[in-house]
């Protein structure tokens, strides 16, 4: 992929990166790449633009992130239909959604005008929200889509469908419906298991249930899920790829299913998920 026109976010608060947004600029510049800086990245800089993250997403063939796993996830959350493939650049801690580190962004800029560039497409999630007479809500998840009892030290009950046919009514402490991608995300801290990103399906994971039979189980990517607030006196939340929570009404139903349009994500060619994988996760094989 050779991009003609690459859209530069960064996340503002992450420190020190107000100098790496200058210092690709100016490696993007200098090989006369056409730039469109996102309005408070432009800030970061001393420059001024007007454009949102969104409008990047309509007039770019490629995002350049700089910043962390949930950066990426806030810039999927903006760009609504107009998913377009973004590099990422690590300027946090973790970095399973980033394809490089900040101290080497010559390097990453050098793959990006060159073409060397790798793509996974990962599933995106289509989380549609209906609670009586109001309008249907949706949001796109890369994560996940997490339902919580909130700040209440109580357990939750929803009901859960698959294609229509009852799964069981989980009382928890919440539950998590992930894609592959978010796997290795809060679904893993909750005893789910890791997916690889063309697997071609998903996960629903129960946070601390009270039936202890109550395990993850792995569905496939094409099939609709349902969750339902069941009870009056339990208030339920969901939180999609950590963003605000939305608290559910009782009886309000959550159908997710796979989007039609992936997200290409980058990946340096030498860089595998599994390598990712050990790297990210201290994986280092037995001490015996």
């Amino acid at each position: 992929m050779h991009p003609k026109t690459i859209g530069v976010i960064a996340h503002a608060q992450k420190p020190g990166v107000a100098e790496l947004t200058g210092a690709v600029l100016q490696e993007l510049s200098r090989r006369s790449m056409s730039i469109l800086v996102e309005k408070q990245t432009a800030t970061l800089v001393g420059q001024r633009s007007d454009f949102t993250i969104a409008q990047l997403g309509t007039r770019c063939d490629l995002l350049l992130v700089l910043g962390g796993d949930g950066t990426i996830l806030n810039v999927v959350g903006q760009l609504g239909e107009s998913i377009k493939p973004i590099f990422g650049i690590n300027v946090g801690s973790l970095g399973f959604l980033t394809c490089s580190n900040s101290s080497a962004y010559r390097e990453a800029i050098e793959s990006i005008a060159t073409g060397r560039i790798a793509f996974n497409e990962r599933t995106l999630l289509d989380v549609r929200i209906s609670a009586g007479a109001q309008p249907e809500k949706r949001i796109v998840a890369l994560n996940d889509a997490v339902f919580s009892r909130g700040e209440l030290s109580r357990l939750v009950r929803l009901r859960a469908r698959v294609d229509g046919e009852t799964l069981t009514e989980f009382n928890a402490d919440g539950l998590i419906i992930a894609t592959p991608t978010g796997s290795t995300a809060y679904s893993l801290s909750a005893g789910g298991p890791i997916m690889a990103p063309d697997s071609g399906v998903f996960v629903i994971t129960p946070i601390c249930p009270h039936v202890l039979t109550n395990r993850s189980i792995i569905v496939s990517e094409t099939s609709l899920i349902e969750v339902e607030a069941s009870e009056q006196d339990y208030p339920v939340y969901l939180t999609v790829d950590g963003r605000e929570p939305l608290r559910l009404e009782t009886g309000a139903v959550v159908r997710m299913i796979r989007t039609d349009k992936p997200l290409p994500l980058a990946a340096l060619p030498e860089m595998s998920f599994f390598s990712v994988v050990r790297q990210k996760l201290k994986w280092s094989g037995s001490n015996i």
